[in-house]
């Protein structure tokens, strides 16, 4: 691929992720229980690393994180939404290989536990208290049923994207 055509394509994915998460940030949560949400702005990061390899989804998790934080969030936003991506992009990055394209929902639910996990992480060292950890076994199961359907999403956005040779 081309740089220019992989650079535009990239600021498209970067843009669509941030829309999407801009997006999520107005929707009450699911539950009532805090930290859970969609994160539909992960199917682009799984499509970003299929499409265009693990470096470039980096990049637009980065850019996606970073710019949400400043159109739709506040510092604490930006802290728990870089610990709990760089969590969850590592994950995408050691589990992809392991699983493949034919199991992105499988990727995206351990992705989901570990974003989950990093967000814990993030939040016992800024209310310097492990008693947070007592939202992990829910924010696990939150994990694994976001993280299936996004994953599923994104299989199957790949899929079309794939027919359509992007």
């Amino acid at each position: 691929m081309a740089k220019t055509r992989k650079l535009a394509l990239m600021a498209l994915l970067t843009a669509i992720a941030l829309t999407i998460f801009v997006i999520e940030a107005q929707i009450p949560a699911p539950v009532p229980i805090p930290g859970v949400k969609l994160g539909l702005a992960n199917i682009i990061t799984l499509i970003a690393m299929c499409l265009l390899g693990k470096k470039e989804a980096g990049a637009v998790l980065l850019v996606r994180v970073l710019m949400g934080a400043m159109f739709a969030g506040s510092p604490s936003t930006l802290l728990f939404s870089a610990v709990g991506g760089l969590f969850a992009y590592l994950t995408m990055c050691i589990t992809l290989g392991l699983f493949g394209e034919d199991r992105l929902w499988i990727v995206s639910a351990l992705a989901g536990i570990a974003h989950n996990a990093g967000q814990l992480l993030a939040c016992v060292l800024v209310v310097k208290t492990p008693g947070v950890f007592a939202y992990a076994p829910i924010l696990a199961a939150s994990g694994v049923v976001t993280g299936v359907f996004t994953g599923f999403a994104a299989q199957y956005l790949l899929k079309a994207l794939k027919k359509l040779k992007l």
